[in-house]
């Protein structure tokens, strides 16, 4: 969850707030807040390219980060932050859709508004536990009367409702809240994780702090969900990592893909802890060992934490949260893309903010990091199958892929090179992967590599995202770099265009460089290696948009590489919201 000193994009709402509290809350700010947009969002446009065709988002207006993602009775459940009057962040309420299939989406009734003095000043982010009962209970962090952040408690209303369309606050709410005594920072503590219940019968719960530059995951714990005791000691911390948002603590399987259930413990699985870092703007997780007897998790000896750790995406992602899918027993991340347009556009088209396709996520076989995949259910929208045989693709040529809705397509490729001894050497200094990509872009020739996909491109290449890899070699080893470039994805100069890049942890030569793209007008989101790496652009081509949209295969290396399969399928709508 993102706080910034508020302002009210539609004035009923405004004065709502105003009237129980002459003074505008001051949090620390995360996001700019651009009121004299307001007008705009009423003229709004027809003209809509850059709206995602299976990418979930509201039909219009703001939209942040997923909260309290989960399955009740065999249907999905999502909420999410929403501003139900303007495209651009305020007036923060939980929206509400439910879902059959993790694609097509309905949306029900706003599931909490702000109203109360626990909350009066925002209904923020938090997480959902299942009860051992079967009955969904919802943490969330509001900002109460005293401007003070603090954890809340809502129930449904009719748990027999397997769409939960009302909630019921509790009576006792905030459960969680600073104190002289806690010493806790009263605008650094939010976002509650799901909670997990301990072989002691007490359960435990994060949330997510900080004290000066050090991020803290307080820990809380509970015999009956109402009243919660904080520990003596956050489950874990890290200096110079600054505020912890969104923290998420869960098991994984050391053996096989399966997810587990969030409260599972045992000598067979190790445990992530994801946290959002306020000052990046990037998720982080590390890899470690969780003391349930202690309460303390330490990561493991090669898990590196703050700015230079391991990723979701290194992309557009942020505030993620994952849940158990009981059903089919895997765990699903969802994270938010924001947007790369500018604020006024953004309030011109009338909305801002979609979030990712939800991905399987678990621990690759070696134990240091996360495989992540899309859905399987997304495949359903697959249609139009366009497949190239293996193929040579020569030094300097480019390969169109014809047949298949650029805009809007999930296309798959594979590459192979038969040695690396002609590779580039890897300058020592080059530890920065982004810097890299951005100063090696697409157009700067080398040996191996840039070779991968142009995708949105337009027909003169005036216009086009790239998504590729270059090969380099290093001191005992082959380096993969896996970077998108979005330095000429648009014409429209007041976007963000940065080029995004991270190292791939690959052998090029006894294995295969794989690459998939989900394609959706303004996104393209690409996983490399098989979900070793997964980097989410946003693009707003002023070309290249539906059918004038291309695609194709390139390589911009002075050596041959070989295209060992393709294969793109165009994508059907889904319905959402």
């Amino acid at each position: 969850m993102n706080l910034s000193s508020l302002s009210f994009c539609f004035l009923p709402f405004a004065l709502l707030l105003l009237s129980n509290n002459n003074a505008v809350l001051q949090v620390q700010a995360s996001h700019q807040i651009y009121s004299h947009l307001g007008s705009l969002e009423a003229t709004g446009t027809s003209f809509q390219p850059y709206r995602t065709a299976y990418h979930f988002q509201p039909r219009k207006n703001w939209m942040n980060d997923p909260n309290g993602p989960m399955i009740y009775k065999g249907i999905y459940h999502l909420f999410y932050q929403y501003n139900p009057y303007c495209a651009q962040w305020g007036n923060i309420v939980w929206a509400h859709s439910t879902s059959r299939d993790l694609i097509n989406w309905t949306p029900h009734e706003i599931a909490l508004w702000p109203c109360e003095s626990s909350d009066v000043y925002g209904a923020w982010s938090g997480s959902i536990t299942i009860h051992p009962g079967g009955e969904p209970i919802l943490l969330y962090t509001g900002v109460n009367r005293f401007q003070q952040q603090v954890q809340n408690m809502a129930v449904p209303k009719d748990p027999s409702d397997p769409y939960l369309r009302k909630w019921v606050k509790s009576g006792r709410n905030p459960l969680m809240a600073p104190t002289p005594e806690n010493q806790i920072n009263a605008s650094s503590f939010r976002d509650p994780t799901t909670a997990w219940l301990g072989p002691d019968g007490k359960w435990r719960v994060l949330v997510g702090s900080k004290i000066n530059s050090q991020g803290l995951a307080i820990l809380y714990t509970s015999q009956n969900f109402t009243n919660w005791t904080q520990s003596l000691h956050p489950l874990h911390s890290a200096m110079e990592t600054g505020m912890w948002e969104c923290p998420d603590f869960f098991p994984v399987n050391v053996h096989g893909t399966d997810g587990l259930e969030t409260s599972l413990i045992g000598s067979n699985l190790k445990h992530v802890l994801k946290v959002s870092l306020d000052d990046t703007k990037h998720d982080y997780y590390t890899i470690g060992v969780y003391d349930h007897v202690k309460d303390f998790y330490t990561p493991d000896k090669d898990s590196v934490e703050g700015d230079s750790g391991l990723r979701y995406d290194y992309g557009k992602f942020y505030a993620s949260k994952t849940f158990y899918d009981s059903d089919k027993k895997r765990r699903i991340l969802w994270g938010w893309i924001n947007e790369s347009s500018s604020t006024e556009d953004d309030a011109r088209k009338g909305w801002s903010g979609v979030q990712a396709i939800p991905r399987s996520l678990w621990l690759h076989k070696s134990g240091k990091q996360l495989i992540q995949w899309p859905i399987k259910e997304l495949e359903t929208l697959r249609t139009n199958p366009v497949n190239l045989p293996s193929q040579v693709l020569e030094r300097g040529s480019v390969l169109q892929v014809s047949g298949v809705t650029a805009a809007q397509a999930d296309v798959e490729i594979s590459f192979k090179v038969s040695k690396s001894d002609k590779a580039d050497v890897l300058d020592p200094s080059w530890t920065n992967p982004q810097l890299l990509c951005s100063q090696k872009g697409a157009i700067v020739k080398g040996s191996l590599g840039p070779f991968g996909l142009l995708i949105l491109a337009s027909k003169d290449m005036q216009e086009y995202t790239s998504v590729f890899f270059r090969i380099f070699k290093g001191k005992n080893s082959s380096v993969v770099l896996m970077c998108s470039d979005q330095s000429r994805s648009s014409l429209n100069h007041n976007n963000d265009m940065t080029t995004y890049g991270t190292f791939l942890d690959l052998d090029p030569v006894h294995e295969n460089l794989s690459l998939r793209t989900l394609i959706d007008h303004s996104i393209v989101e690409s996983f490399g290696g098989e979900g070793k790496v997964c980097i989410t652009s946003r693009v707003y081509p002023t070309l290249a948009i539906n059918q004038d949209a291309h695609m194709f295969a390139f390589n911009n290396g002075t050596e041959n590489v070989m295209i060992t399969s393709l294969s793109a399928w165009s994508m059907k709508k889904a319905l959402i919201n």
